[in-house]
């Protein structure tokens, strides 16, 4: 387990806008081996596309229809020449078996269990998440 990071206000966390968001295609990245690239139902007419570092650990088709988090109000961002409006949620951890690291290195997929958060029951995209 990482270590906790310092407390915060509680209207520093409340400027965060979790929405709940609907997987309506997913691709890989054209540019990045790490990315996928995915088109979401926000509830918004527009939808939004978001761009995730989850291509290790799940096949574009298994995630289409999934109900996931995100950060809905995070700046947008470019990422290898796609724009990225938000960011899904995921929890990781290091796998039982994981080698340990070495000089500060980073565990690859191998040594990692990446896990996107999911609604349990369907809701309406765009659910605000509290």
């Amino acid at each position: 387990m990482s270590e906790p990071l310092p407390q915060i206000p509680f209207d520093h966390f409340a400027k965060v806008d979790l929405r709940v968001a609907t997987v309506l295609s997913a691709e890989p990245h054209p540019n990045a081996d790490k990315l996928l690239k995915l088109r979401l139902d926000d509830g918004t007419p527009e939808g939004r596309q978001v761009c995730a570092g989850i291509k290790a650990w799940y096949e574009p088709a298994s995630l289409v229809g999934k109900q996931v988090v995100i950060v809905a109000n995070l700046e947008p961002r470019t990422l290898r020449g796609e724009i990225s409006h938000g960011m899904i949620l995921a929890a990781s951890d290091l796998k039982a078996d994981a080698a340990p690291a070495v000089d500060g290195a980073k565990p690859g997929p191998d040594e990692r269990n990446v896990v996107v958060l999911a609604v349990e029951k369907p809701v309406k995209a765009g659910s605000r998440v509290s």
